[in-house]
C-alpha cells in the first residue's frame, strides 16, 4: 500500500429527524428553576447553539466534499438526544438511524463510526432529566450497527475507535439508574480488556489514530498498562464532544481545578473531567469540530487527513469550514 490515502472525519453531528424537530425547546422545558433557565437560554441563544434542528443540511454539504474520500469516520453525536436517555428515546433513534443511513448509502464500507455520549443518554444543563441508559447502548450496537470497538489497519496505521463513555464511566456513573449500573461496569471491563488487547498487539513500527468521542476518557485509559505504555506511538487522538476551539482552549485552561459538587450534576461532571484534563497532552489531542460548529463564531467544519499508510510521514490534518447557509 504506497498510494497516499484521503480521509474524512465529521463528529457531533446532531441531526435532527422528524420527530425530534416536534420537541420545540426541549432543552428548556425540563429546567425548574427560572433563574437557571434563563441563564442556559442566554448561553445557548448567543454561545452555544440558538436552533439546534437548523443544520441537517450541513450533512449533504459534507457528503458532497467527501464523495471521493478513502475512508470516513464519524465520530459521535448522531441525534439531538432530544429525550435525554440515548436512543432508547425512540424520536433520537429515528434521527440517528436517518443519519447513519444517509452517511452508509454514501459511503458504504468506507464508513467507519465511534459511539458518542448524547447515543448513550446524557443528564442535560441545568436539569436532572435523563442519563445514561442501557438500552440505548443494546440498541446503538444491535439496531445501528455502531461497534463500540473497532480497528482499521492502514500499512503501518493503525486507526481505533472506542466507546468514550465507558473508560468514562467513573465520571457518569451518578446520571445511571441504580438497577444498571451493575451492567454499565461489567460492559466498560469488557471494553477496556478490548483496548487493552488491541493496544499490546501493537507492532513497534506501527502509529496509532485513535478516535475518543469524548476526552474525559483519556485520564482513564492512560491508567491501563498497555495503553500507557504504547502512548508514544499514538500520533494524534481526534476527539469531539466539545464542539469548538474556544471549548478546548478554556478545558485546557482549566486543566486541575478543583471538582465542583454543590451546583448540581453537570458542573460536578465536567469540573471532574477539567481536574484529569492535564493526562490529555500525551495523547496528542485534536479536537474535530461540530458539524454545526457553535452560535458565537459559526465554525462549522470537519477534518481530512492525508495519511502515507507506509509512515514515511506524520498524517497531515487540514481543517474544513462549512457556511451555514
Amino acid at each position: 500500500m504506497t498510494q497516499r490515502l484521503k480521509l474524512f472525519v465529521v463528529a457531533d453531528v446532531h441531526y435532527a429527524g422528524a420527530a425530534e424537530k416536534t420537541r420545540f425547546e426541549y432543552c428548556y422545558r425540563v429546567i425548574r428553576n427560572p433563574l437557571q433557565r434563563f441563564a442556559v437560554r442566554v448561553y445557548r441563544h448567543f454561545v452555544w447553539l440558538r436552533d439546534p434542528f437548523a443544520h441537517n443540511h450541513l450533512v449533504d454539504k459534507f457528503i458532497a466534499h467527501a464523495k471521493d474520500a478513502d475512508y470516513v469516520i464519524a465520530n459521535g453525536d448522531y441525534s439531538c438526544d432530544s429525550g435525554f436517555i440515548g436512543v432508547s428515546d425512540d424520536a433520537a433513534y429515528e434521527s440517528a438511524r436517518e443519519l447513519l443511513d444517509k452517511l452508509r448509502a454514501s459511503f458504504g464500507t468506507r464508513f467507519y463510526a465511534t459511539i458518542g455520549d448524547h447515543e448513550l443518554g446524557k443528564k442535560p444543563l441545568g436539569a436532572t432529566a435523563g442519563g445514561l441508559r442501557v438500552t440505548s447502548f443494546h440498541r446503538a450496537v444491535q439496531r445501528l450497527g455502531l461497534q463500540p470497538f473497532w480497528r482499521l489497519e492502514l500499512g503501518n496505521y493503525v486507526l481505533f475507535g472506542i466507546t468514550s463513555s465507558l473508560p468514562a464511566l467513573p465520571i457518569y456513573e451518578s446520571e445511571t439508574l441504580p438497577e444498571e449500573l451493575k451492567e454499565w461496569r461489567e460492559l466498560r471491563a469488557q471494553h477496556i480488556d478490548q483496548i487493552r488487547r488491541a493496544f499490546a498487539a501493537l507492532r513497534p513500527d506501527q502509529r496509532v489514530l485513535l478516535f475518543c468521542h469524548d476526552p474525559t476518557a483519556l485520564p482513564y485509559l492512560a491508567d491501563v498498562a498497555e495503553v500507557r505504555d504504547k502512548l508514544p506511538q499514538i500520533e494524534r487522538t481526534i476527539i469531539g464532544h466539545l464542539h469548538s476551539n474556544l471549548i478546548l482552549f478554556k478545558s485546557r485552561f482549566l486543566c486541575g481545578m478543583p471538582v465542583i459538587n454543590f451546583l448540581g450534576h453537570t458542573p460536578r461532571r465536567l469540573s471532574s473531567a477539567l481536574r484529569q484534563a492535564r493526562h490529555w497532552r500525551p495523547f496528542n489531542v485534536l479536537l474535530c469540530p461540530a458539524l454545526a460548529g457553535i452560535q458565537l463564531f459559526k465554525d462549522a467544519g470537519y477534518y481530512t487527513i492525508d495519511l502515507d499508510p507506509e509512515g514515511r510521514s506524520p498524517a497531515k490534518f487540514q481543517r474544513h469550514r462549512l457556511r451555514w447557509n
